[in-house]
């Protein structure tokens, strides 16, 4: 009886024995893993509010909270303020250069009537009808108000230079005033908290109310539309793997069954390490594999990070 029992107990090894050996077997293992973000504060004060919850899924460029921005507020007020105040220094170059306008304007009408007095003054003279002495004084006046007329062109152009060198010296005031309000409207900007990337939110960091720093973390967020599992392949397998090529990748479900994902070899290690401790078993850990990069689409959300998973080539 413990003879048969005995028979019967090497047969059923040797028929799981059986099941294993013809068992497809994987070519390689991995984990999915994301390409996560921490989203960091640029800006320092208190957060005045901070609307996301963990697993909420955001959109690139979108608002999700503020800080405290009334103190840069009052300072870009108080530049403008200055701004103001220097501008209203500005000489009124317009209207100081139209004074000599109209004084050319005059002086022009008179050599007007003057070449008309000197024509009539000419033709009398032939006629006996007028002395020299009348024309040379009429000479002698338009000479005078040529003279004035070019006199005024030069105090004219004097006092635009003067007036465009105190000009020049505001509008040198003013440019270091203009790029501190420009400086400030960017730690404006960034007192608003933008979501950098469509994702959804893992971590959450940072509550309403409490006062934040540049640089400190907010939350953490990572695209879940794609996933990529990092696998691990064997020396003498690099001649069927070629960056994209379209993989099966295959993950555990209920009942003991497995899923199939179609995914694409995206990267390739170019150096050996030694299997991680996460894959197979000891003696297994210690042999030198290539890491690989295989993008899968995850349009339902089924595969989570640190999700094991095989994969045949």
């Amino acid at each position: 009886m413990k003879f048969q029992l005995s028979i019967y107990g090497l047969l059923l090894v040797s028929i799981f024995t059986a099941c294993q050996k013809t068992a497809p077997k994987a070519d390689a293992y991995g984990n999915f893993e994301a390409e996560e973000r921490i989203v960091s504060a640029e800006a320092s004060g208190k957060i005045l509010s901070f609307t996301i919850e963990e697993g909420q899924i955001l959109k690139s460029g979108q608002q999700v909270g503020s800080i405290d921005s009334l103190q840069i507020a009052l300072k870009r007020e108080q530049l403008q303020a200055s701004i103001r105040a220097v501008v209203a220094k500005s000489p009124a170059i317009g209207a100081q250069l139209a004074v000599y306008e109209k004084q050319t304007a005059s002086v022009r009408q008179q050599l007007a009537t003057l070449e008309r007095e000197k024509r009539r003054v000419e033709n009398l003279l032939k006629s006996d009808a007028a002395t020299p002495k009348q024309l040379d004084d009429l000479n002698a006046q338009k000479e005078a108000a040529q003279r004035q007329m070019e006199v005024i062109g030069e105090q004219k152009s004097a006092s635009n230079a003067t007036l465009g060198v105190q000009k020049s010296g505001l509008l040198a005031e003013v440019l270091p005033l203009q790029k501190q309000i420009a400086q400030l409207d960017d730690q404006l900007a960034k007192c608003h908290i933008i979501n950098p990337l469509d994702g959804t939110v893992l971590v959450k960091y940072a509550e309403p109310g409490e006062v934040t720093a540049f640089g400190k973390p907010l939350y953490k967020v990572a695209d879940l539309s794609s996933m990529t599992l990092r696998a691990y392949v064997a020396g003498d397998q690099l001649a069927n793997v070629k960056v994209g090529q379209e993989v099966k990748v295959m993950v555990d479900v209920a009942d003991g069954k497995q899923q199939e994902f179609l995914g694409k070899i995206r990267w390739v290690s170019p150096k050996a390490e030694f299997t991680p401790k996460v894959i197979q078993t000891k003696e297994e850990r210690v042999n030198l594999v290539y890491a690989i990069k295989i993008l899968v689409a995850n349009p339902d959300g089924a595969l989570k990070i640190g999700m094991p998973a095989e994969v045949k080539l």
